[in-house]
């Protein structure tokens, strides 16, 4: 499998806003005395959302909606509850709802929500003979987790900012196949951000443990690209996988229309065969 590059794609706004102000959210361009390497992201701590810093004292509530297609979505029909334990290829669509929240408890500690309603369906394959049904549709409650995400070290002119951050995945949905989270799980992870004149990068890398299948793993992990425009416009550019044959490109575009909010559209690209084929998200993200 091939590596590849990245980067580029979005465009958004943050209206233009009092340098010095305390109110000042820290989407909003950063104060132009803050040094280059802070010019693009400010001096937020990076949340789990693409190109997204939170400061202490500020609570960040993003609402927003996301697709997902893939014509060749892999599934065994005994995980789905049909007995055959054999691998297929099936088509798989699914319309969801979040909602996030974020707060910053310090300059350097901050707290996450996330929780969705989603709409899921599978086809099988044609050449799965087993009994499950030629559809098979799941709605109701999705993923809900929490996460704590912690700087330890700030950036400075001569070394990256390091963060790391532990997430758990709530086991709601322990009777659903294609929706929600059966068991609990797991994630520890950690990254660099180090910001350049042309533009400021971020790796991170994590790893999981699965309850159902009582397990630790190598997680996610996603180099991300992330470039200030202007006042109003920011783009970012991430290629993210978990294991090696899940692997996707995102891009989006930010349109920081206010001081205090702004729009997010991006989209996944599936780069291997069990990546999503496409999963585009647009949402508005509001602090407070």
């Amino acid at each position: 499998m091939r590596t590849l590059l990245i980067v580029v794609v979005a465009v958004l706004t943050a209206a233009p806003l009092a340098a010095q102000s305390r109110a000042q959210a820290s989407q909003t361009a950063p104060a132009g005395d803050l040094p280059a390497y802070l010019q693009d992201r400010g001096e937020g701590v990076a949340t789990s959302m693409f190109g997204t810093y939170i400061r202490k004292g500020e609570l960040l509530v993003y609402p927003f909606f996301e697709w997902y297609a893939d014509s060749n979505f892999e599934y065994t029909p005994k995980e789905l509850g049909y007995g055959v334990d054999l691998e297929y290829r099936g088509r798989y669509r699914a319309s969801e709802g979040l909602i996030f929240l974020g707060y910053g408890l310090t300059n350097n500690l901050a707290l996450e929500f996330e929780a969705a309603v989603i709409s899921a369906e599978l086809e099988k394959s044609r050449s799965d003979a087993s009994i499950m049904p030629p559809k098979v549709k799941e709605s109701g409650l999705g993923d809900v987790e929490m996460q704590v995400r912690w700087r330890f070290a700030s950036e400075t002119a001569t070394r990256p900012e390091a963060f790391t951050y532990f997430e758990t995945v709530f086991p709601l949905q322990r009777d659903r196949h294609l929706i929600g989270t059966r068991a609990w799980e797991y994630k520890v992870g950690v990254g660099l951000t180090r910001g350049f004149r042309w533009g400021t990068a971020t790796f991170r890398v994590s790893g999981e443990y699965s309850g159902e299948e009582s397990k630790f793993d190598a997680g996610e992990y996603a180099f991300e690209y992330l470039k200030r425009l202007s006042p109003r416009w920011r783009v970012v550019g991430a290629i993210e996988g978990n294991q090696l044959d899940e692997v996707a490109l995102i891009t989006e575009l930010q349109w920081h229309f206010h001081r205090r909010a702004f729009l997010k559209v991006n989209n996944g690209w599936g780069l291997t065969t069990n990546a999503t084929d496409v999963a585009p998200e647009i949402g508005l993200m509001v602090a407070f």
